[in-house]
């Protein structure tokens, strides 16, 4: 691996959210960065509220970074303070990829990449083509989320402890998402996804053998959720699994170039100390 390099010429880019001490972003990125040898650097914002998020979007407007991942809670703020947007921001309202050009903001998504390919990569014999998939959670990356199986033809069942929040993303995706309660919505369902930051309440009995369970949430790897899921055999999907899949097209965004070869779950893996 490259030594990083740094000078008056280094393009800056980072991740925004909060809490957001958390991220494993940084770690990817300047790996990425390490790896080729790029003038760079990528960093964590932490805005203490709205307001402090929208004057670091100004300080992208004004060209002192180059553009910013978003997290929690902050994903559909930045989806509205931009001026252009991707059909995937578009469809969700919502953005985890800001990029600033010549003044102007344009907001991506790529959550909704980032959870399919995390799919195909742990449950790669699971197609939700017309079947259910439960989404637990309405926020920023259950809106992505929920888009992209959409896209894949599923009917997405949406549980959110705020029906008014969960109606809202339904009234956006169509008729292909429709908001259930958490007792009912596992009946049948091909696959169900945690987009919470806490452990949910469900009812395991629901869920059918075969059933694919997976969780956002990358830290702890082995969340309670997915332990549960283990302990009935059920096959799982891991929130490292999601947030590999959307990095590369934040990297590509906001350093403008693909990011080199590396073995990024065996790097994470290592920095997390789990097992590989």
């Amino acid at each position: 691996m490259s030594t990083p390099r740094i000078t008056g010429a280094a393009m800056v880019a980072g991740i925004a959210g909060n809490p957001v001490a958390h991220s494993l972003s940084p770690v990817i990125h300047n790996a990425w960065l390490a790896a080729g040898g790029i003038d760079g650097a990528y960093v964590p914002f932490a805005p203490a509220d709205a307001a402090g998020f929208e004057a670091l979007v100004a300080a992208g407007r004004a060209g002192l970074i180059m553009g910013l991942n978003v997290t929690a809670p902050f994903k559909e703020q930045a989806f509205a303070l931009a001026e252009q947007a991707t059909p995937a921001a578009r469809l969700t309202s919502s953005a985890n990829i800001l990029q600033f050009e010549n003044g102007l903001v344009l907001a991506d998504s790529s959550d909704g990449v980032g959870l399919m390919r995390g799919l195909k990569e742990q449950a790669p014999g699971l197609d939700v083509a017309g079947r259910p998939v439960v989404m637990l959670g309405a926020g920023g990356a259950a809106r992505a989320g929920s888009g992209a199986l959409v896209e894949a033809g599923a009917e997405v069942r949406i549980v959110n402890r705020s029906p008014e929040r969960a109606e809202a993303l339904a009234a956006d995706l169509g008729p292909s998402v429709r908001v259930m309660a958490d007792g009912d919505a596992c009946d049948g369902a091909a696959l169900v996804i945690n987009a919470l930051s806490v452990a949910p309440t469900i009812d395991f009995d629901r869920i059918a053998p075969g059933t694919v369970v997976m969780d956002m949430t990358y830290k702890p790897l082995s969340t309670p959720f997915l332990t549960a899921a283990r302990e009935r055999g059920l096959p799982t999907v891991d929130g490292l699994a999601m947030l590999i899949g959307q990095a590369a097209p934040s990297f590509e965004a906001l350093f403008r170039r693909p990011p080199p070869p590396l073995d990024l779950r065996a790097l994470l893996m290592t920095h997390l100390g789990e097992a590989t």
